[in-house]
């Protein structure tokens, strides 16, 4: 149990401010379902993030494998505003000054670099930052260059626009020879490298329904995955990773366990048992990271990774007016000897957690410590009906696996249950039966 102090919060001695200001930085996930939740208690809010709208990141590699219009599913921060009335500010943290408890924001600039919106200093009283992740590329050389992430939004539109341009390009240079024109190379061995290959290799079976007659995927597309580790998904069970590995190899896309990348090219992969693999498309999802900016905090201690520190309720260690969550946290985990891990359950039971935290931390009650629960791991594998995984039982408290349909049914929940946060049961219901009947007049994938 801690004890804050109403002290601690106290609203600055020359701040007009009838009520304690939080501002949270970051709409992902976690962030964006915390300040929901907290604005329907009648918080005085901001929240802060550089993009206009959010995107629920699990489904980035549908996005770049062409089989959902992101524009279907993204959320505008502004119509959330609307609905719950917090207060929406553009652009990217750009450092703290916890001297005066002001939040640095940077500018907003356009497709061209001009400027639009100045950098800006937001107040607070309390400040929460969900940054989340960004892709680590181990400093490998030509990853930067030449490999696609896959974080956000417009990194999973970029990709699917390179895909696009790739295949068409390949329809037309098909030759007798039948040799693989569109080669691509998908580098991690976690969720989201299998997710993504199981992905691309169904979409690109439905090419030919959409104009691309000539390229076969079978035989002129290949889609290898390069994962470092001995397995594919490590923090699964082996018998869930096994039969994944199986599933995979059986849809024609190689898996090369035990690689470890040391260069990527424009055109081909070197790994360090010496294989040179081709590649005119690789994406990037061998690991993540904490954000640069998480160590330009006015001091803020971060663990290697450049996650902050944080104590049992979420706080800095440096500073009781600075929480973290999501990706960025190195939360306790106690029992476990590592900080909880960076995933999308966890950051939704932070808000959680939050969203009952907070208020009392500005009134200076006593708070509970945050209590991670793994409630296991599930991984689409591409078909409406195809996903794979474990879910905690909660009389035994053990994993069981799912798979199949009723696998691909907790799958789709989650998403369900995240936009439940955001709109309420009605309106997710309505737009559930909406996307039903608009999907009778939308082609199964998108080729723009």
């Amino acid at each position: 149990m801690v004890l804050f102090r109403v002290t601690d919060l106290m609203p600055r001695p020359h701040s007009d401010a009838t009520e304690l200001k939080v501002v949270i930085c970051g709409g992902g996930s976690g962030g964006l379902d915390l300040a929901c939740r907290l604005a329907r208690k009648g918080i005085d809010l901001t929240l802060v993030d550089p993009n206009p709208t959010h995107v629920w990141k699990p489904l980035l590699h549908e996005v770049a494998a062409g089989s959902l219009d992101i524009g279907s599913h993204a959320v505008s921060y502004l119509a959330l505003v609307r609905r719950h009335g917090f207060r929406f500010v553009q652009g990217a943290l750009d450092g703290l000054d916890r001297r005066q408890r002001e939040l640095l924001v940077g500018p907003v600039v356009d497709h061209a670099g001009t400027e639009l919106i100045p950098a800006r200093r937001l107040s607070y009283d309390l400040a929460v930052v969900a940054v989340g992740a960004v892709g680590n590329d181990f400093g490998i050389e030509g990853v930067a260059q030449y490999a696609m992430p896959l974080d956000s939004a417009a990194d999973a539109e970029r990709i699917h626009r390179t895909l696009v341009e790739t295949c068409l390009r390949a329809n037309w240079q098909v030759g007798a020879d039948q040799r693989p024109q569109v080669e691509i190379a998908i580098v991690g061995g976690g969720a989201t490298g299998v997710e993504l290959a199981a992905e691309l290799r169904e979409m690109l079976r439905a090419l030919k329904d959409h104009g691309l007659d000539r390229l076969d995927p079978d035989k002129h597309v290949s889609i290898k995955l390069l994962n470092a580790d001995a397995r594919l998904l490590p923090q699964l069970p082996e018998r869930v990773s096994e039969p994944i590995t199986e599933f995979l190899t059986s849809e024609g896309i190689a898996v090369l366990n035990g690689e470890t990348v040391i260069r990527v090219g424009p055109h081909d992969i070197t790994t360090r048992s010496g294989k040179c693999i081709p590649s005119n498309l690789t994406v990037w999802a061998a690991g993540v990271k904490a954000p640069a900016i998480t160590r330009q905090l006015d001091g803020l201690q971060t663990n290697k990774g450049g996650q902050l520190v944080v104590d049992a309720t979420l706080r800095s260690a440096d500073d009781p007016r600075v929480i973290a969550m999501g990706d960025c946290a190195a939360a306790p985990w106690p029992g476990h000897g590592t900080p909880v891990p960076p995933r999308a359950q966890a950051a939704q039971q932070q808000a959680v957690y939050l969203a009952k935290a907070i208020p009392r931390m500005l009134s200076g009650q006593r708070v509970r410590s945050f209590q991670y629960r793994d409630l296991g791991s599930l991984v689409s594998l591409g078909s409406e009906t195809t996903a794979i995984g474990t879910i905690m039982g909660l009389i035994t408290g053990r994993s069981i696996r799912v798979e199949g349909l009723l696998a691909r049914l907790f799958y789709k929940w989650l998403y369900k249950r995240h936009r439940a946060a955001l709109f309420g049961w009605l309106p997710v219901l309505m737009e559930f039966i909406g996307n039903w009947i608009g999907s009778a007049t939308r082609p199964r994938i998108k080729l723009h």
